[in-house]
């Protein structure tokens, strides 16, 4: 897989409690050159707003800096949570990592 390309797994419940880490651990990749970011969603139960908020700093700190931040592999509950604030918008959201790697990664 491409160098500049980091692809960040999350799992099981994303809520206030970790969001804080995943903001953390998505702004720590700003000093290691990478150009593009994937956040994998497959293995996520939950989401709630504090994690949306989380991503949606890290959002905006990496497109600050030139990186692109995708998403993943989201379910039904986050895909909701998305579409109700209007981020399904915001976020490009792919199927699964398939899908990224032939239409993200064909074209950089």
């Amino acid at each position: 897989m491409n160098q500049q390309v980091q692809v960040i797994k999350l799992s099981g419940i994303i809520n206030t409690a970790n969001s804080q880490e995943l903001r953390e651990e998505i702004t720590h990749l700003l000093n290691s050159g990478i150009k593009i970011v994937l956040v994998d969603c497959q293995d996520v139960i939950f989401m709630d707003s504090s994690a949306l908020g989380a991503l949606v700093l890290a959002f905006k700190t990496l497109r600050a800096a030139g990186t692109k931040l995708f998403l993943c592999s989201i379910n039904e509950q986050v895909r909701i949570l998305f579409e109700l604030t209007g981020m399904d918008k915001v976020f490009e959201i792919f199927n699964n990592q398939d899908e990224f790697n032939q239409i993200i990664l064909a074209n950089s």
